[in-house]
């Protein structure tokens, strides 16, 4: 693939088996926190796993929060790098990108159900979606999070644990999984894939 594709660099523990994933489809991703290289990408991946206030404080102190809003090309966030497209986090009350509208809230508790959600879990497609494309409900992809966003409007899947929430979303040119492709197996071979292609 021909695609000039970058992760920022908002301090994601997953950086790695992200860049990995796609060294396995033939492309050497750049990590950068340089604006100027961030807005040349063919495509940008945020890739994230930790918290919404460390995240965010790192985005503002690298000056690309005006930057990562103002992006026309494609953009994925993954687990954390997708709650941070949305407006709030319930998670140390963070004021997020906004570039979606609503909360990211904690995962309810309750019977049987254990905070962190972590494993695999069901994918339910709500619309169809280039990002989905070869993907059906019922197929399996791997979690690893505490807090997640509502249902909505911009819902491309959903999953369910201790209550429905967004598994995939999309904004215009903004993409996001709260699962991890990288450790999906080939269900999230295929949706880099598809990321890449469009």
């Amino acid at each position: 693939m021909s695609a000039n594709v970058v992760l920022v660099d908002a301090g994601g523990t997953n950086i790695g088996s992200v860049r990995y994933a796609l060294q396995r489809l033939g492309v050497d991703a750049t990590l950068t926190d340089d604006a100027t290289k961030i807005r040349a990408a063919s495509h940008i991946i945020m890739p994230g796993v930790g918290a919404a206030a460390p995240g965010m404080r790192r985005l503002r102190e690298r000056k690309l929060v005006d930057t990562l809003r103002s992006l026309r090309q494609p953009v994925l966030g993954i687990c954390l790098g997708m709650q941070l497209l949305f407006e709030h986090s319930e998670e140390t009350e963070t004021e997020c990108l906004g570039i979606l509208p609503g909360s990211v809230r904690k995962l309810p508790t309750g019977d049987g159900v254990r905070v962190p959600h972590m494993g695999w879990n069901t994918l339910h497609i709500a619309r169809e979606n280039p990002l989905l494309r070869r993907a059906d409900s019922q197929q399996y992809a791997y979690f690893v999070h505490s807090f997640a966003a509502p249902v909505g409007n911009y819902t491309i899947a959903q999953s369910t644990y201790g209550g429905h929430f967004s598994a995939a979303i999309q904004c215009k040119n903004f993409f996001g999984v709260q699962f991890h492709p990288e450790r999906s197996s080939s269900l999230g071979a295929r949706l880099l894939q598809d990321f890449l292609a469009l």
